[in-house]
């Protein structure tokens, strides 16, 4: 028998309560949850059910690039939905085919091909697929400090605690990848950061068996782990190693990818092509669900006449893909990537590495664009990570204040909308600044 409506009667108007009542969160112990209603967007803002604007500095899931309710993206998915809402990814469809063409045109040459995925998740889950087909071989090499998704073979490839209770995948093997701050290798500078992870990783690879490896899956820019920006010869010592053993290479741009660091791709600040490329978020700022896989026109071929076996339901789905194109457009003709490398290099990366030298318990300030971790301290001589609580009270300083700052850990991570003014990042730094003297930091 279907559950009884006329029980919710009372709250059918109230969002907090049909939320406590009927939603389960991820994430989450689901007894003491609080969530905060949201009633709707602009910009940079976001409205709560209690009348409060408040600045976002988080994005959300680190993917609203374009901002809340962009009039043209919403005008993309009204029109598409008005023609066609829904079909089948066996047809041919216009939407389905700009938006394939528009990716296509942001990765390196030779990346002709897309299938598309429902999130980012999937999207790794069928470019490892595609890796282990392609080779032969079964392991796939990621890093510790990374978050590839929460599904099958992502949740196994990722590193951090997440992976523990979900790993039951096989083939996966992780390695230390650079981040000075705290090095794994007793490295003093990016110099030899990042020439001793790169020869940990081919000792990691000669043990392993090259003959077995699959992939080297890494994130352009780790995210969730940190914001830690690679040295800038990393990757390309990475290629160099992936091709001398034949091993394929897959690129993360998950949550990196358009326009977060102030590029289309935070890989095309790292001169080196890898052969699959992952995407999500960005691509249409999560206005309709939506990834994918970009395949270098080697892997891409190798399925001319095998069978790719993988697919979903809504694989290019024509209000994703409509969402997609038009994101697309807007970001080009409004110059919102450009804006977001200004921002970081003029605003964000000044007015926050400036907070260094007010606040004795930030540890380092690191980030490009509109990516930024300030990572907390509790001693900078020690660099042991400041206590959860007052990470918690971080959080409830800057809500106080009407900034919304996402925390990670003993990270702040700074990730506002790509489409964010210089007086708006100034605003938020400036009540970051406050929040932190609250906190006593």
């Amino acid at each position: 028998m279907g559950h009884d409506l006329s029980q919710d009667a009372e709250i059918w108007d109230d969002a907090y309560k049909l939320d406590r009542a009927h939603v389960f969160h991820s994430w989450h112990a689901q007894r003491n949850l609080d969530p905060t209603e949201v009633v709707t967007g602009h910009g940079v803002w976001l409205k709560y059910g209690d009348g409060r604007e408040m600045l976002d500095f988080t994005s959300q899931q680190v993917n609203v690039n374009i901002g809340y309710q962009h009039p043209k993206v919403i005008e993309g998915i009204k029109k598409q939905a008005e023609l066609l809402c829904t079909i089948g990814p066996d047809y041919a469809n216009l939407a389905r085919g700009r938006a394939a063409s528009l990716v296509a045109r942001r990765a390196p040459e030779g990346f002709d091909k897309v299938f598309f995925t429902n999130a980012g998740a999937d999207a790794n889950e069928n470019a490892m697929r595609a890796a282990r087909l392609f080779t032969g071989r079964d392991k796939i090499l990621s890093s510790y400090r990374c978050y590839h998704g929460n599904t099958g073979a992502a949740i196994s490839a990722t590193g951090d605690w997440r992976r523990k209770p979900n790993d039951y995948s096989r083939g996966h093997v992780h390695f230390f990848t650079p981040y000075l701050y705290r090095s794994e290798f007793s490295a003093t500078t990016q110099e030899e950061e990042c020439e001793r992870a790169l020869a940990h990783l081919e000792h990691v690879i000669q043990f392993e068996g090259p003959d077995t490896i699959a992939a080297v899956l890494l994130e352009s820019v780790p995210g969730t782990a940190g914001i830690i920006i690679p040295p800038k010869d990393y990757f390309k010592g990475v290629r160099e190693i992936t091709k001398k053993y034949g091993i394929l290479m897959i690129t993360d741009e998950v949550m990196a990818g358009f326009g977060r660091t102030g590029f289309w791709f935070a890989l095309d600040d790292y001169d080196y092509t890898p052969d699959i490329i992952s995407f999500a978020k960005g691509c249409n700022s999560g206005y309709v669900p939506a990834g994918g896989v970009i395949m270098s026109d080697p892997v891409a071929h190798h399925f001319d006449d095998i069978v790719f076996p993988g697919g979903l339901t809504y694989s290019g789905h024509p209000l994703a893909m409509g969402a997609i194109v038009a994101t697309q457009e807007a970001m080009e003709e409004e110059h919102i990537v450009d804006n977001a490398y200004t921002i970081g290099k003029d605003v964000l990366g000044p007015q926050l590495t400036a907070l260094y030298d007010k606040h004795p318990k930030i540890g380092e300030v690191r980030g490009k664009g509109v990516f930024w971790a300030v990572e907390m301290v509790a001693d900078r001589t020690t660099k042991e990570p400041l206590d959860d609580a007052t990470m918690k009270q971080i959080v409830a300083e800057g809500n106080k204040r009407g900034l919304i700052l996402g925390v990670h850990n003993n990270r702040i991570h700074v990730t506002p909308p790509c489409v964010i003014s210089a007086d708006e990042a100034t605003q938020g730094v400036k009540i970051l600044d406050q929040v932190l003297t609250a906190a006593g930091c």
